[in-house]
Parts: C-alpha cells; structure tokens; sequence
C-alpha cells in the first residue's frame, strides 16, 4: 500500500501528461508556456468566466457537443466536411482548436488577434458547393454566428452539468458576453451578450438545420469510431454518451441517434461527473508540500 501512494503522484504525472499531448499536440509545452509567460495585457482578467469555463475538464463534453450540434446545418458541414481533414487528421484538427481556444481565452492581446488573423486567413479559403448545390463560404458571418452559438451553447451546458465550479446566472451571461468578443474578432455579427440573446439566436438558427448524410456519417465517426487505442476508448465512450445526452431531443433526432429509455438516461451523468472529476485530477498538478 505505501508504494501505491508513493507510485501515485508519478501515475498522475504521466496520465496528465498523456492526456495534454493528445489535447495539446506536441507543441503543447511550448505553447503553454508562451501563452501563459508572456507578459502583456489579456483580453480576459483572471477573474472572468471564460477562464473557468475554458479551463475545466467539462470541454471535453462541450467540444464534442459543439462538433455534433455544428454539424446540423448543412453548409457548415459541407464546409468541414470538404475542407477540414476531420477524418484524416482529426488530432490535428483538436490541437489546432485547443491551441487557438487556450491563446484567445489566456494569452496576450496581441497573441490573441494573431491566431484571430490566421483563422479568418484559414476561413477566407474555403467555399465550395455542397452536394445538392447550395454554394457555402467559411467567411459567411451567418455561417459564423452559427458555429459561434453552438460552441458557446454546448461550452456552457457542459460546464453547467460538469463543471467543477458552476456559474450562476451572471456569470452565465458574463460567459456569453466573454465569447461574444472572440466571436466578434472572427466576423460573427453582433454575437449574443447573455444567455437569453444566445438562446433567441439558436432558435433563429433552427428552420436551416437537419442531419444531412455527412452530419450523420460525422457523428458515426465521432461516436463510434475514434481513432484511439483500445485502452483509451472506454473513458472516451463515456465523454460522447454524455455529449449525447446533453443535446436537444430534436438534434438528437436529427442525427439519427437512438433515444435512450428515461431510466437509462438518468444513469448517464454521474458518469461524466466521474470522469470529468478524473481528467481534472489528472491535469491538476499536486500542490507543493514544502
């Protein structure tokens, strides 16, 4: 027993460290330290809720939510489901976004407004058709206000459900009004600044959106077929059931994922409390005991 708690802090070191370079890329250390040892001002102080947000294990049920619910709307889809390398890269997808997410919510000023510019760079490339001809431009400031409510609604309700600490009601709609200023840098016209602005713009959204073939063979390949080792794919099952559970009936609906029993659905939280819990442990360094 006493060499289990000697071994412990080393296990918590290198399953952190696992997780963080999966989530981070290999750059991952040193782009933490630049983002975080770079003095300069901050578009965010250390006391808003962005911070918090961004920072929990939570994400890791708000992003695959968020990917899940963007994919409803047929021309975003087209868009990354032509442009994006999602199935083919899709690590280098989730570093390039984890990156871009850590620099705007912890880094610089000027660091944020950098990794802005390449994103509206990366945005102004790509446009195409989709497969019943409907033209789509990643640029299109109604395109990014979708994408932008559905990252900022999907962060949210997973850090409402799993968060360690979560907000109350301002600080839901300071959440919201934090996002609004990085989506706004990226081109999203006048984005939500609470929470009722941001359910008004989801429901304005929700006459365009269905699950086209591409949102469903997304979510097949989200949900079922990660490209993870064996080990990895239990916990990983657990992070998706929950982002399941946490979307609308109706996009749920819409994606063609079955409706779990009510007593079965119940169940399903406490898992994600535990392994949120687990991640945030994993990726907390153990306080100093000198």
């Amino acid at each position: 027993m006493t060499s289990f708690v000697r071994a412990l802090p080393h296990v918590r070191e290198r399953l952190g460290s696992a997780v963080f370079e999966r989530v981070a890329g290999p750059a991952g250390p040193e782009n933490r330290a630049r983002i975080h040892q770079t003095p300069g001002p901050r578009w965010f102080g250390p006391d808003r809720p962005i911070r918090r947000v961004h920072g929990d294990a939570s994400m890791f049920i708000g992003g695959l939510r968020a990917l899940l619910l963007q994919s409803l709307h047929p021309l975003a889809m087209a868009a990354v489901d032509a442009h994006s390398g999602y199935r083919g890269d899709p690590w280098g997808r989730l570093q390039r976004t984890s990156t871009f997410l850590a620099v705007t919510t912890y880094g610089t000023s000027e660091h944020a407004r950098q990794a802005v510019e390449r994103v509206r760079e990366v945005h102004s490339r790509v446009r195409g058709t989709t497969a019943s001809n409907e033209p789509y431009e990643a640029s299109d400031p109604h395109l990014l206000g979708w994408v932008h409510a559905a990252e900022a609604d999907s962060f949210l309700e997973a850090h409402q459900r799993f968060g360690a600490e979560p907000l109350d009601a301002e600080g839901c709609d300071a959440y919201v009004a934090d996002l609004a200023r990085v989506g706004e840098a990226l081109g999203v016209p006048d984005p939500p600044g609470n929470r009722e602005e941001l359910d008004e713009r989801l429901a304005r959204y929700r006459g365009e959106l269905r699950g086209t073939e591409e949102a469903r063979a997304a979510a097949r390949f989200i949900l079922l077929h990660p490209p993870l080792p064996w080990p990895a794919r239990a916990p990983y099952a657990v992070l998706a059931l929950n982002a399941v559970v946490s979307l609308p009936d109706w996009a749920q609906g819409s994606l063609g994922l079955p409706r779990l029993p009510g007593p079965v659905q119940a169940c399903v939280p406490p898992t994600g409390h535990a392994l949120t819990a687990a991640i945030r442990w994993v990726m907390t360094p153990p306080a100093s005991t000198a």
